[in-house]
């Protein structure tokens, strides 16, 4: 068959051989898509009469249209040979999944949960799959399961074969075949196994038993002969003993129900075990679930008719029953339940100011903004409540600050200087409107229809959520040096919690959409969500001189909706939750009260500044511990200047002879300093006043004078290197097409920036060198970022310096030498410029120092070798690769706080 054409199907190779046909992988030629074409056997397309009920049956089946179910598409026969066009589903067939061992509890739940789901909308559409078993069950990598050949045994019997299991299309395969026929013969139900007509209930036993395989990794009936197997069915004891020792009693309760050889006492509907499996996964501490959800078997109809002889005496008694009821104690109140879920390679570090954490308002999905390992740039990845595997959202490469709808249905993310949305359905990401921002656009979305968001100067903005104009709301007073950061929408769509930062203070306020009123909630406090129970769960921080800063502590203080106002005093609630030095929190919280949040610290990037010396012997520095990044020594090495993350996000200058820490900036986000060479200027990257994405400015190094804007762009621009004779720039820019690209623009006359280097790729940092002919940078263009060197003006092709990654590039001051970061190691390589290029092997000059983060050079070298750099401290506890789920965490709220006023 491979190679010849079936209709407009090319048959281009094998993939397996059942009771039912040969199936091989085809190309749809009209379609231009890979299908499944299952090959009927001759016997079977040579009957007239059976072929006919299969193309009714067929018709039917190919009106199942669910992401569980493996679609039909059609029908088709070529030169006397019958085929079935299905959907090509890849990945590994359950019964190979099991062959490798038992299958965890979560997990197996979550399949068992998606294949219940397939045989619900089947059955109620009449159709009964009457061939369900492991073979049969595909699970894609992203963890979606298809169920395939659905009904097609019922399909291709004949009429005597419904009254005799032996005549089965599964069963009369030759020798050959035995470990198929045995396949089926394990999962029959026993009313199958004895020739009787098989409906919806059969399919329940073999749920059963495929969720038995996947929890032991065993079978759960086995023979050496077909005629064993099917005795072992109807008579064999069923070794519940077998599963897992930690495996649920409300599990075990469900598969003694399915597995009822008694059909009349089996479990009744398939839709009651997938309720069950969904609530269980919902709430596993809560074993009354399953147990309630699952009815008991029906009574004999004699039971059933006794109310109806009895009706007399009921009437008699309802007004006692009514009492009774009455008089029955509330339903329990849910337990709170906890869970961790694994990131495995993702991570939040070096991700970009913001949420990077969001809950749907149903609890059913969780958006974050992290980095895989092994990757440069942040991306959103959905984890669904009922899917174990973690997904990228593709088209939102980039992206920061994601936040859902109201509906649950769509994600808004700030990228490339713009305000997004992106739908959980599929398809690709739309723009609502332009909103500038280095770290992101912190927004919400609102009840009604809105969306909320603050720009890049901290003003708060409206706008529809389909998109449109922003119309502002109302803003921070500048003049107190306050600014606001961070913002959710309250239920009810009439106010919004703001986070007003200023110098050493973060303060929540509420607005009142409709004025633009604001009044303080809570002092000393970020990252606020609304909890169900009428209550503000924030962050707490603390102004305490040098130790301020974020406790990892979580809070929480009634509100009254109606007044839009506080209703009482706060409690802690939670410690040891992540929140960065900028406020931002790493936590959300759904609209029924679920909690999830990223363990850790208070802040993970707060660091220290310390000199180490040619032996790798560490001086620590009296400089207050600050979220330092980006440092540049002065040419004497006398002072450095640092970009300090926080409420303000400035530019400092530490005098390293004094040991004073001056601020440079005000206005603004503000990043990436450096020094001129002659030291009298700082050049660095600001948003300035306005609401732009940050461009490169410079100021003078005492504090004096304005700054002054060096260039103007639409896109973000950072500095990068001043030439040695301080007549050149290179700075980095960015660009939707080409990612991140090099120019070069002269500091004197009309400043017109030159492009150095633009390639599809993510080239930046370029620094020049001592003697201004060379330009060291980095670029992903192999896959991950490595060192490169290239002539400056040129001509010349680059040469590589790294091997096995490279960031953050630095000349030493005397040319000889050119350094860079590697995971967590200062590399070094000898160089000689003239009068050509030439590099040496990479070798390490200090590690373990913890000064690695993308995006910032947490380092500086001086003329006499020693290297100044912005360490984490060693007892500082890392951000963990994981979250924890608290299911109720209101009912904790409410038993420990007074009724609020929601």
């Amino acid at each position: 068959m491979i190679g010849q054409t079936i209709a407009h199907y090319r048959v281009s190779e094998k993939l397996g051989e059942g009771g039912m046909g040969v199936v091989y992988r085809a190309t749809d030629t009209k379609l231009g898509r890979d299908v499944a074409l299952k090959v009927l056997p001759e016997i079977f397309a040579a009957d007239a009469e059976r072929m006919g009920r299969f193309e009714r049956e067929a018709q039917v089946l190919a009106a199942l249209n669910h992401v569980n179910i493996a679609g039909i598409y059609g029908l088709e026969e070529s030169a006397g040979v019958r085929a079935l066009a299905m959907e090509l589903v890849e990945g590994a067939t359950l019964a190979e999944r099991i062959a490798q061992g038992p299958i965890p509890l979560e997990e197996a739940l979550v399949i068992a949960g998606q294949i219940a789901d397939a045989l619900e909308v089947a059955h109620e559409k009449g159709i009964v799959h009457r061939d369900l078993k492991p073979a049969n069950i595909k699970v894609s990598p992203e963890g979606v399961v298809k169920v395939l050949d659905f009904g097609l045994a019922k399909a291709m019997e004949d009429d005597a074969a419904q009254g005799d299991a032996s005549k089965s299309p599964t069963l009369t395969m030759a020798a050959t075949k035995a470990g198929i026929i045995l396949g089926t013969a394990a999962y029959m139900s026993p009313e199958q196994a004895r020739g009787h007509a098989a409906d919806r209930r059969a399919d329940i036993w073999s749920f059963g038993v495929v969720l038995y395989e996947m929890l032991t990794g065993k079978h759960c009936f086995e023979g050496e002969t077909v005629s064993d197997t099917l005795a072992a069915v109807l008579r064999a004891d069923i070794a519940l003993d077998a599963l897992p020792a930690s495996t649920p009693p409300p599990i075990r309760k469900l598969l003694r129900r399915c597995l009822e050889r008694d059909r009349k006492r089996r479990l009744r509907d398939i839709g009651e075990a997938r309720i069950a499996i969904e609530e269980y996964l919902a709430s596993p501490a809560d074993a009354s679930v399953l147990m309630s959800a699952m009815a008991a078997p029906a009574p004999p109809v004699w039971r059933r008719a006794l109310p109806w002889a009895l009706a007399g005496a009921m009437t008699l008694t309802f007004a006692v029953t009514l009492v009774v009821l009455l008089r029955t104690p509330p339903p329990p109140v849910p337990e709170v339940a906890r869970f961790e879920i694994d990131l495995g390679s993702l991570s939040f570090s070096g991700t970009r100011s913001g949420s990077r954490v969001t809950v749907s308002p149903d609890g059913r999905k969780i958006v974050m903004a992290a980095t895989r390992t092994g990757s440069q740039g942040t991306q959103l990845f959905l984890r669904s409540m009922d899917n174990l595997e973690i997904l990228p959202l593709p088209g939102t490469e980039g992206a920061a600050q994601p936040f859902f709808s109201t509906d649950s249905e769509w994600v808004g993310f700030s990228a490339d200087n713009k305000l997004k949305k992106v739908s959980l359905a599929g398809g690709v990401p739309v723009t609502l409107c332009d909103a500038a921002g280095g770290s992101g656009v912190a927004a919400t979305w609102a009840d009604n229809g809105t969306i909320l968001f603050l720009d890049n100067s901290g003003k708060l903005n409206r706008i529809p959520d389909g998109g449109g104009t922003p119309e502002k709301i109302a803003e921070a007073d500048r003049n107190k040096g306050e600014r606001f950061r961070w913002l959710q929408s309250l239920p009810g769509g009439r106010g919004v919690l703001v986070v007003a930062a200023g110098q050493n203070q973060f303060n929540i306020d509420v607005v009142t959409l409709e004025t633009g009123k604001r009044e303080r909630v809570v002092e000393g406090g970020s990252w606020p969500r609304y909890l169900p129970t009428g209550h503000i769960l924030y962050a707490q921080y603390s102004s305490g001189g040098e130790s301020a800063g974020f406790t990892g502590g979580l809070l929480v203080v009634p509100f009254d909706l109606k007044k839009l106002a506080r209703a009482g005093s706060p409690i802690p609630v939670l410690e040891g939750v992540h929140t960065g030095s900028g406020g931002a929190g790493f936590y959300d919280v759904t609209a029924d009260g679920t909690l999830v949040y990223n363990p850790g610290t208070a802040s993970t990037v707060i660091k220290n500044l310390a000199w180490v010396d040619r032996k790798g012997k560490t001086e620590p520095l009296p400089a207050p511990p600050r979220d330092y990044r980006s440092l540049s020594l002065s040419p004497d090495a006398t002072r450095v200047a640092m970009a300090v993350a926080g409420t303000s996000d400035d530019i400092h200058v530490y005098d390293l002879r004094r040991g004073t820490l001056q601020r440079l900036t005000f206005d603004g986000r503000n990043g990436t300093p450096m020094f001129t060479p002659d030291g009298s200027r700082i050049v660095y990257a600001s948003s300035g006043t306005g609401n732009s994405p940050p461009n490169v400015w410079w100021k003078p190094a005492d504090g004096s004078g304005a700054p002054e804007r060096l260039a103007t762009a639409d896109s973000l621009q950072f500095p990068n290197s001043v030439s040695p004779d301080g007549k050149l720039l290179a700075f980095t820019q960015s660009s939707s097409g080409t990612r991140s690209d090099l120019f070069v623009m002269p500091l004197g006359g009309d400043r017109k920036p030159q492009v150095f280097l633009q390639t599809p790729f993510s080239e930046t940092l370029a620094m020049f060198s001592p003697d201004g002919k060379w330009i060291a940078y980095m670029s992903d263009e192999t896959g991950r970022y490595e060192i490169y060197v290239q002539a400056y003006p040129g001509p010349g092709g680059k040469q590589p310096i790294s091997t096995g990654g490279g960031v953050t590039p630095l000349w030493s001051r005397d040319g000889k030498q050119l350094y860079y970061l590697s995971a967590d190691k200062i590399m070094a390589v000898d160089v000689t410029t003239h009068p050509t290029f030439r590099a040496g092997t990479p070798r390490v000059v200090a590690e373990g120092l913890r000064i690695n983060e993308r995006g910032s050079r947490n380092f500086d070298i001086a003329a006499d070798g020693r290297i100044i750099v912005a360490q984490r401290p060693e007892q500082a506890q890392e951000e963990r690769s994981q979250l924890r789920v608290v299911q109720n965490f209101s009912t904790d709220v409410r038993q420990r706080l007074p009724a609020a006023k929601p």
